[in-house]
């Protein structure tokens, strides 16, 4: 199949490059039939076709050929791992490095029923609403406004995770914790990365950032954080200190010390600061800008006294956000106190950028086109849309054969056929991307 894919003949251009680039992932398949249906299926997500479900992506690709891509995806028993691993290694060459962050979110997809595996009622920021659908977890690799998802793993709301029988049915794995909470997801896909990909912050919203122990996790790893919070998260003057326990007092002994000043909400905390306009991206249309406001403290989320209050806990900087229709939105973060309010702010907003990968990975590569019910077949094209947006994303830094596209889907209008503009632009890959995927 490779070798068909090499002929330059009258192919698209773009596929020239394509089996040079795929030459590692090809690698990974054990067996022969997985090795010639693997790149035809990312061809595939890659393809102009509107919809990547089994029927129009082998019109595009594999005519006549449609069961052979659904057993491929549903029923072949390859494992997502190294396919990971590789797209992690290629995401470090383009933007790992200290100026990269890991983003952490979740991303619903459109699909109903009760018998594929994870539907289950749950708030879907694509409907706006609490409805029936499946949740993914993502890490997304972000620099210079460029995403790049690196993971995806189905959450299990409480209706899948305590019927096993249910799981089982579905192809759900027997080492898999069932029960597992999407910030412990998350941790595990941190943990699993670290040492592959280099990055400076990790982001994550309020869904993420409310929770103590995710981020005391964070901390414990040694990682700097920025993650979104309430406003009715509770903090501490950063000053404040705990005064001793008596040695010697009448009536019951105290068993907790008590903090010299009173935690506040993190609302009201704000509000006695000066709010500032800034910058913080410049975008297609001008620059970027907001109010914001910013004050370090600690954080009151240590170990509970007696009366239920908890003691100061780390410190951290707590950040407000003036949107312009008057709402308010809050984080916290873990930089150093002396950290600048312009870098706090460029920092926390780079966030955005996660949104920006999942809908490249729904509208350009057809994540939630998928329609089996299994756990594994999901996965599969999971991990497939994942190598498919990497290379669509490596198309568009490194400039080559004549693709001038600035944007995902500018380069996949590009494969489609549109003439693309004759003014070339710099390239913006690095040199070992130069060598590595420099093709014939």
């Amino acid at each position: 199949m490779l070798a068909f894919l090499l002929k330059r003949s009258r192919r698209p251009r773009w596929t020239r490059h394509f089996p040079i680039w795929f030459s590692p992932f090809h690698t990974c398949f054990r067996h022969q039939a997985q090795q010639q249906w693997a790149p035809v299926y990312v061809q595939g997500l890659c393809s102009p076709a509107h919809r990547k479900s089994r029927q129009p992506l082998a019109d595009q690709v594999a005519p006549g050929k449609q069961d052979h891509l659904q057993h491929f995806i549903t029923d072949s028993p390859w494992k997502t791992e190294g396919r990971e691993q590789i797209v992690a290694d290629r995401a470090q060459h383009l933007l790992g490095g200290r100026n990269a962050v890991l983003v952490i979110d979740d991303t619903c997809l459109r699909k109903f029923g009760s018998h594929s595996v994870g539907v289950g009622r749950q708030y879907s920021g694509q409907a706006g609403k609490i409805t029936n659908c499946p949740c993914l977890v993502s890490v997304t690799l972000a620099r210079d406004e460029i995403p790049i998802p690196l993971r995806l793993r189905l959450f299990l709301p409480s209706e899948w995770s305590t019927d096993p029988a249910r799981c089982l049915q579905a192809g759900v794995p027997v080492e898999h914790p069932l029960g597992s909470t999407k910030w412990e997801i998350a941790l595990r896909e941190i943990d699993d990365l670290t040492g592959s990909v280099q990055f400076g912050m990790v982001l994550a919203d309020a869904g993420y950032g409310v929770n103590a122990k995710f981020r005391r996790a964070l901390t414990a790893r040694g990682l700097r954080w920025s993650v979104g919070t309430v406003r009715t998260q509770r903090v501490y003057p950063a000053h404040v200190h705990l005064i001793p326990i008596p040695k010697h007092v009448r009536g019951r002994p105290q068993k907790y010390p008590v903090p010299s000043e009173d935690a506040e909400m993190l609302e009201t905390v704000l509000r006695r600061e000066p709010w500032r306009r800034v910058m913080w991206r410049h975008g297609t249309k001008g620059p970027l800008t907001g109010t914001f406001a910013a004050k370090y403290v600690r954080l009151a989320d240590g170990n509970t006294n007696a009366r239920g209050q908890h003691l100061p806990g780390e410190g951290a900087w707590v950040i407000g956000e003036q949107r312009a229709r008057g709402e308010r939105k809050y984080d916290l973060c873990n930089l150093p106190p002396e950290t600048s309010f312009e870098h706090l702010i460029r920092v926390t907003k780079q966030r955005w950028a996660c949104e920006l990968g999942h809908r490249e990975l729904k509208r350009e590569v057809g994540l939630d086109h998928f329609e089996g019910r299994t756990w594994q077949g999901l996965h599969h094209h999971a991990v497939l849309c994942l190598v498919a947006l990497l290379f669509l994303q490596w198309l568009r830094l490194a400039q080559l054969d004549g693709f001038f596209g600035d944007s995902v889907p500018t380069i996949r209008r590009e494969i489609a056929g549109a003439s693309p503009r004759q003014s070339p632009r710099p390239r913006l890959y690095c040199s070992c991307c130069t060598a590595l995927f420099s093709g014939p």
